[in-house]
């Protein structure tokens, strides 16, 4: 899932010790996949004296949640105005709400938990290099101030102070964002169910799903679990586990390469915010908590080879800080991201109490960690149109899924070239 030289992997607090699973057991809510909506969705349920097992294929954090950039960016990418147009006003009213709170709601978890994961709120920016861009950031941040959130525009100077690197036109800060270690974080959530009474098999790979009377019979390689609910959790991974389910969504590499630590006082990042821009084929960074830096962006279409896979990140972060020496990267990792078309998180009931989510498009963080309880009142009964989730919907292919390769490259094109054009518009 990941390259073998990544950053998360050597500084993160150790895992849990977990076993496989054996013999024959039973809970009441199975949970397929202990990353973040997983792990958390166990939390919450053991916390209200839920039996709740979660199966794991390698270990908590192996997927997406233990490789992405450790970005907590608050809310979904699509405004209230947008989900209120898809989904109509009141569940895109609870969507918009549930996101702007994604964000506190996760940075409490951790506190209340006590989960050692270099959790930092110093704000997120989004930057843009292109006049049209930089209207939507402003349009964005006046948007989210006359919510209440703590955001505000920032013109080209102040992008340069807050980043150390010229070229950007303007953007918008939200102070509600901060960052985390991935990989740490992932793990704490695993603590913090076991401590609340969650059991947690790894690594317990499910190769089969299969109705029980009025229960599923989750099997793996050594054991068998009966539970009347079931929630696969697996994002990008999962799809084989139920026909027809990787045709929902798009799995999509992203790159990181990570530094040395760079001086204390290094220009770049000094209040270690999160950044992303807005291009369409998306570039972030950050610090870590030594002070390395981190830079992400589109990986290819395959598992990464080794270092020769990552010039995408490389050229990105020689572009955005030529100064910095011209060493190869401290550490280089990848991991696959679940892209629905319109970015927008999925709720599939696959069977009588056997649901699936797909959820993250990049923003899983926030979102996926903040919706545990809404997932546990939905495994315990609760009806879905009250809770602050997605539509629950039978399984929705993707038109011409299996021709995905090939117009994912064509959409990186496409979206490299329309990037392209966006900056090369004369400032008005």
């Amino acid at each position: 899932m990941r390259a073998q030289h990544g950053l998360w992997e050597a500084t993160a607090e150790s895992a849990p010790p977990l076993a496989p699973l054996a013999g024959t057991a039973e809970a009441e809510v199975a949970i397929i996949g202990a990353g973040f909506s997983g792990l958390s969705t166990a939390l919450a349920l053991a916390e209200r004296g839920v039996a709740v097992t979660v199966l794991e294929a390698v270990a908590p954090g192996a997927g997406a949640s233990g490789a992405n950039g450790g970005q907590v960016i608050p809310g979904l990418r699509h405004f209230v105005g947008d989900l209120v147009a898809k989904y109509g006003a009141v569940l895109g009213r609870r969507l918009h709400e549930h996101g702007a709170r994604d964000a506190d709601a996760t940075f409490a978890l951790i506190e209340r938990h006590g989960i050692a994961c270099e959790a930092t709120r110093n704000g997120w920016l989004q930057v843009a290099d292109s006049t049209t861009e930089r209207a939507a950031c402003h349009q964005r941040a006046g948007a989210w101030a006359e919510w209440g959130a703590p955001a505000r525009t920032l013109d080209a100077e102040e992008v340069a102070a807050l980043t150390g690197t010229h070229g950007y036109l303007g953007g918008w800060m939200d102070a509600r964002g901060g960052t985390v270690q991935p990989l740490s974080l992932a793990r704490g959530l695993a603590r913090a169910a076991l401590a609340a009474g969650a059991r947690i098999h790894a690594p317990a790979r499910v190769i089969a799903i299969q109705p029980d009377g009025r229960d599923w019979r989750l099997s793996t390689a050594t054991g068998h679990l009966r539970a009347r609910r079931v929630l696969l959790a697996t994002n990008a991974t999962g799809g084989a586990l139920w026909p027809g389910l990787a045709a929902t969504m798009i799995p999509v590499w992203s790159f990181q390469t990570a530094t040395a630590p760079l001086p204390a006082d290094s220009p770049i990042l000094p209040g270690h915010q999160a950044v992303s821009d807005t291009r369409r084929v998306l570039r972030y960074w950050r610090r870590d908590a030594a002070g390395r830096l981190v830079v992400g962006g589109k990986g290819t279409l395959r598992p990464p080879r080794g270092p020769q896979s990552f010039a995408v990140p490389e050229r990105m972060r020689a572009r955005l800080y030529p100064a910095l020496p011209d060493a190869p990267p401290a550490y280089w990792w990848g991991g696959q991201v679940a892209v629905t078309l319109d970015r927008l998180p999925r709720l599939f009931q696959l069977a009588e109490g056997v649901f699936a989510t797909v959820q993250c498009n990049g923003k899983g963080i926030g979102w996926c960690t903040a919706s545990g309880p809404a997932f546990a009142d939905l495994l315990t009964g609760a009806d879905a149109r009250d809770l602050p989730l997605p539509p629950v919907t039978p399984l929705r292919p993707i038109p011409l899924h299996p021709l995905r390769t090939l117009y994912a490259a064509a959409g990186s094109l496409w979206f490299r070239t329309r990037d392209a054009l966006d900056r090369a518009r004369p400032m008005p």
